[in-house]
């Protein structure tokens, strides 16, 4: 339409009340008229150019859409004013879903020029709020007539759109790839306070201090590796972890001749400690037949005492012996399932005070908490206790014990019990063994006879083998 201007009208009527026409408009907005404005619709492209004079009164006409269900596109550039608009194309894409009523009037506007492309659309989170706060017009003024046609606008913000995608594939990949840590540090460099920016750098020195400490560490390992070789080393480790098991298990005498002066039973109690096993043993020596039927029934001591306590010598001086063995071995299995010694007696009164004191210093390491000494019973103590209650048993029953029955009194796994019984050089074997019921399950014996198989370390050997 030649000879015709391009005018922006603003009506201020509310959402949700239709407008008859350009009477119900609240507000013209005539500054289109002190400057070029672009108008795209689905028809083509219109560009006027400004009259010298506005007329003093205008006739308005108004003419709804100018394409069906497709209103007039006003745009506006995020960056800035053209400096040639009149080398711009524009694309309109609609959506194709006409049933779901939110995205039949969805739409992006593409536009391009010879250096730069535009995109904007009137969805997400790039709308203008402002189509849905109010209404846009466009009004075309004929000049000879003095008639001006009034259409419904939208208006459009048109961002820059780099073709160059490859800086962002490469930033949202890396994005991806960082973990929170480094995200967050990320976030202290750009908007983080200056303590938080101080406590990051130092945090970075410290990381890159230790990265030159292991880089230190490696290099004297290899070192050492290639001067000294790698068999020679295993051997030095496993001598260090014999040596290491010895802290914890009891004294070995391997050059002994008979079985029971490998691991003497002086070495286990003290004359005196003996002695004081004399009392609280009284009542197992004195055991009868009911009182361990009814220790059966009410599980008050464990499979290994029961069944030691039914084959009891006869002999005065053997049953005494056997008597106070049993006992304290009952004692550390006892002892043995606590975590932490909250009191001076260790398993409440009935214990001699020797015998209190034995399980005090030797079964366990003391720790300060909440300002207050606990003695606790670790892992290597618990391997301790382990040890000695096997050698006692092997005392009661003639060097030759039930590993299966010890492992389940114990609550250990078959794994751990058997690696305490091979460092402790017993000659594993394996026992069918009938149950009350009519089945048959079997059992791991443990025997302690002259010679002795060779040494082996607990877990930390297995542990090396797996690495190397």
């Amino acid at each position: 339409m030649l000879g015709a201007e391009s005018l922006c009208v603003q009506g201020g009527a509310r959402r949700g009340h239709a407008s008859s026409g350009p009477e119900r408009c609240l507000r013209v907005c005539l500054n289109a008229l002190l400057a070029p404005a672009v108008l795209v619709t689905g028809l083509g492209v219109w560009r006027g150019e400004m009259a010298a004079e506005v007329l003093p009164s205008a006739r308005w006409l108004y003419c709804g859409e100018p394409d069906e269900s497709q209103r007039a596109l006003l745009v506006q550039f995020s960056n800035g004013k053209l400096q040639n608009p009149g080398n711009m194309r524009f694309t309109l894409y609609k959506s194709n879903d006409s049933t779901n009523p939110r995205k039949r009037s969805q739409r992006i506007l593409a536009a391009e020029t010879d250096r730069l492309s535009y995109v904007g659309n009137n969805f997400g989170t790039g709308a203008l709020k402002c189509n849905t706060l109010c209404r846009h017009f466009v009004g075309i003024l004929n000049k000879t007539s003095g008639q001006m046609e009034v259409y419904d606008a939208e208006l459009f913000n048109m961002q820059p759109l780099f073709s160059d995608e490859s800086v962002q594939s490469e930033s949202t990949l890396e994005s991806h790839t960082k973990s929170f840590r480094e995200k967050m540090d990320s976030c202290i460099e750009a908007f983080g306070t200056t303590k938080q920016k101080r406590a990051l750098n130092s945090r970075r020195m410290n990381k890159v201090g230790s990265e030159s400490l292991n880089s230190a560490v490696a290099k004297a390992a290899e070192s050492i590796i290639d001067t000294k070789g790698v068999t020679a080393l295993v051997s030095d480790a496993i001598h260090d972890d014999l040596q290491d098991d010895s802290l914890y298990l009891p004294p070995c005498h391997a050059d002994a001749a008979k079985p029971e002066d490998v691991y003497k039973f002086e070495d286990l109690l003290s004359p005196a400690e003996y002695d004081a096993l004399q009392s609280p043993s009284e009542a197992f020596r004195n055991v009868t037949s009911e009182e361990i039927l009814k220790m059966i029934e009410e599980n008050s001591h464990c499979s290994f005492v029961i069944e030691a306590l039914k084959s009891l010598p006869s002999s005065e001086e053997s049953r005494d012996r056997q008597a106070r063995c049993i006992w304290f071995l009952d004692t550390l299995i006892r002892f043995r399932a606590q975590k932490v010694i909250k009191r001076k007696s260790a398993l409440g009164p009935g214990i001699p005070h020797i015998i209190n004191t034995k399980l005090l210093k030797q079964f366990t390491c003391l720790i300060y908490n909440n300002g207050s000494l606990r003695n606790l019973i670790s892992d290597s103590m618990k391997a301790k206790i382990t040890a000695y209650v096997i050698i006692l048993a092997l005392h009661i029953n003639s060097f030759q014990i039930d590993l299966t029955v010890l492992q389940r009194d114990l609550k250990l796994s078959e794994k751990r019990m058997m690696e305490i019984a091979k460092a402790m050089r017993l000659k594993i074997s394996k026992r069918r063994v009938s149950l009350a019921v009519g089945r048959e399950e079997d059992h791991k014996l443990g025997t302690l006879s002259i010679p002795l198989p060779p040494a082996q370390a607990l877990d930390r050997q297995s542990k090396r083998r797996k690495i190397t």
